[in-house]
């Protein structure tokens, strides 16, 4: 896994972070643990050819 952490700012409109922000509650994730998530997909649909390590790579899931 990752062994250490960067920092991304972001601007986003106020009222998209407040609705952003009461989906996350409603969910018990914070908003930092879904951006990284989205990054992470965002990440896996676009390397296009490039090699990702293992633990950037998409989970095989079972029945496909």
């Amino acid at each position: 896994m990752e062994n250490r952490t960067a920092r991304l700012t972001i601007l986003i409109d106020p009222r998209k972070k407040q609705i952003f922000e009461e989906i996350c509650a409603a969910k018990d994730l914070t908003p930092s643990q879904v951006v990284r998530q989205l990054v992470r997909q965002y990440i896996i649909d676009n390397a296009g050819g490039r090699d990702l390590p293992a633990w950037l790579k998409p989970a095989n899931k079972t029945g496909e």
